[in-house]
């Protein structure tokens, strides 16, 4: 059983996975942040690092991948390998922050490894307002963070909603958490939990 946890930047991917994978008694995986060599460099200088970043996720969750299907065990994942091709790679084409030729390497790469994996058995989508992400990115007051912009959110956000709607690996279960607090309401929690249960 895979299940992965996608939704925008602040839209609480990382503490829910950690709260599903104590309850379901799942391996927690996580997204390669505190490791990242680009990331720093990436929030300074978008159009310099995009393509080094996307390369760095990209292989990064390839590799995760991989290793969950050699070791069978139950699997909740924070953010899945079709976010970054779906939604990050493609918006910093859109933006002028990675070239085309850039996007094309890295779509082909893509498309390739894709080839190679299959999709969790449940996607949980968290859909958050951007109001409660940039509330959320605040309240995590990660450094690299601080230069996030309000368009970039909304434009990440577009495409989420566009990806979901022809999102067509394995079960999808959407949850809109503006006005939930999973991480100290139990009830709020239960609730998720609640709708998870339904689909495996």
């Amino acid at each position: 059983m895979h299940i992965g946890i996608a939704g925008n930047i602040g839209a609480g991917k990382t503490s829910l996975t950690k709260l599903l994978a104590k309850h379901f008694k799942f391996e927690g995986h996580y997204e390669d942040v505190l490791k990242n060599p680009y990331l720093d460099d990436f929030y300074e200088q978008m159009e310099r690092w995009s393509f080094n970043l996307q390369i760095y996720f990209l292989n990064s969750r390839f590799r995760q991948i991989r290793d969950f299907e050699k070791s069978g065990k139950k699997i909740i994942q924070d953010r899945t390998i079709y976010e970054d091709a779906y939604i990050f790679a493609p918006n910093l084409k859109a933006m002028g922050l990675m070239t085309n030729r850039d996007f094309d390497n890295y779509k082909s790469i893509f498309d390739l490894m894709e080839s190679y994996v299959k999709g969790p058995d449940l996607l949980v989508y968290l859909r958050s307002g951007i109001p409660n992400l940039v509330d959320q990115i605040h309240k995590r007051g990660r450094d690299y963070e601080n230069s996030i912009s309000i368009e970039y959110l909304s434009r990440l956000n577009e495409r989420y909603e566009a990806w979901i709607e022809t999102y067509d690996k394995g079960k999808l279960l959407i949850i809109d958490v503006d006005g939930l607090d999973f991480v100290t309401n139990k009830a709020d929690l239960n609730y998720i939990i609640e709708k998870i249960d339904k689909e495996i």
